[in-house]
C-alpha cells in the first residue's frame, strides 16, 4: 500500500495488488500503446518501462522501427481512436438492483469525442448533479465483424482495456435517451494500454474512488461474455478496427465530486487514471 498526493492535495491511498496475468494458449500477452512524444502521436509495444515504437497500421501491417523510448518520457493518450463507442447495460448480476436479468445484452452508444486517455480529467458539466464511475472491461475490435457467430467473435477481437463508462444518473433518469448521459465529453475514458493474447473471459475488474476499494468483480461473471456481445452487436452494427464495446460494471456505485481520482484497473491491463474536475461557469 502506497501513500500519495493526490490532485486535490489530499493523501490517497493507492492499492499494490500482485496478481498473475491470465493468457490465453498461446501464453503470450502484448501491451500496446498509443502515445505523444516531441510532438509526435506514435503506437508502441509497452515492455515494463519504456516503448518500442511501432510504424503502420496497429490494426493491420505494421512493424517496430527499432526505436525505443522511456515510458516516462510520453504520454500515454487513449489507446486507439474509435469510430464507434458501443456499450452494453446491465451486464452483471450484482448490478441489476432488483431488475430483472436480461435475456439478449443492452446495447447503446457513447461518442468518439467522449474517449479520453489515462491522466485526461473527467470534466463535470455545470449543470450535472449526480455524475457516477461505471468501471468497466472494454473490447477492441481488431477486424471487420458483421453477422459474425460466437465461435467467430474472437477473432475479431484484437485485445481488451480498461475504461470509465462515465454516468450522469439524474439525465440518465429523465432524457428521452442516454446520449447526454452517457456520452458527454470526457465521459469514456480508456487505457493505459490494449492487452492482446489476455483471457479476457477471466480477469478481475476493479475501481478505486481516492483509494478506497469500489467495484470487485470478474468478467467470467458477465452476464452476456465478450464472443456473446461481439456476436450480437455485430448483427445490427457493422463493427470496424479500432472500435470498442464497454462491457458493463459490476455492483454499486456512487457520486464523483471534483478533485476525485478514480482508478479502474483491469487484471493483465493496468490502471485507467482520472482526476475530476467540474467545467468552468460560462
Amino acid at each position: 500500500m502506497h501513500r500519495v498526493v493526490g490532485f486535490s492535495g489530499r493523501p490517497i491511498l493507492l492499492l499494490t495488488i500482485a496478481m498473475s496475468v491470465p493468457m490465453t494458449a498461446t501464453g503470450q500477452v502484448t501491451k500496446y500503446v498509443r502515445y505523444a512524444h516531441q510532438g509526435r502521436i506514435s503506437y508502441g509495444i509497452l515492455d515494463e518501462d519504456s516503448i518500442r515504437e511501432l510504424d503502420g497500421d496497429l490494426f493491420g501491417s505494421h512493424r517496430e522501427t527499432g526505436l525505443s523510448i522511456s515510458l516516462s518520457a510520453a504520454r500515454l493518450l487513449a489507446p486507439c481512436e474509435p469510430t464507434k463507442v458501443i456499450a452494453i447495460g446491465l451486464n452483471y448480476r450484482s448490478h441489476l438492483g432488483g431488475r430483472p436479468e436480461p435475456s439478449e445484452p443492452g446495447v447503446f452508444s457513447k461518442f468518439p469525442t467522449s474517449v479520453i486517455g489515462p491522466g485526461d480529467s473527467i470534466v463535470i458539466p455545470q449543470d450535472a448533479q449526480e455524475v457516477h464511475y461505471e468501471g468497466e472491461l472494454v473490447v477492441v475490435i481488431g477486424k471487420r465483424a458483421k453477422n459474425v457467430s460466437v465461435a467467430q467473435a474472437p477473432d475479431h477481437i484484437f485485445g481488451v482495456t480498461a475504461g470509465n463508462d462515465v454516468s450522469e444518473r439524474t439525465w440518465q433518469r429523465g432524457d428521452l435517451q442516454w446520449a447526454r448521459a452517457k456520452g458527454a465529453d470526457t465521459f469514456a475514458p480508456m487505457g493505459p494500454a490494449i492487452a492482446a493474447g489476455l483471457d479476457y473471459n477471466d480477469v478481475l475488474v476493479q475501481t478505486r474512488v481516492n483509494g478506497e476499494l469500489r467495484q470487485l468483480e470478474r468478467s467470467k461473471d458477465l452476464i452476456h461474455d465478450v464472443p456473446a456481445i461481439v456476436s450480437y452487436i455485430s448483427r445490427y452494427i457493422t463493427l470496424m478496427p479500432g472500435d470498442v464495446i464497454f462491457t458493463g460494471t459490476p455492483g454499486t456505485t456512487k457520486s464523483l465530486e471534483p478533485g476525485d481520482v478514480v482508478e479502474v484497473e483491469v487484471e493483465g491491463v493496468g490502471v485507467l487514471r482520472n482526476h475530476v474536475t467540474r467545467a468552468a461557469r460560462r
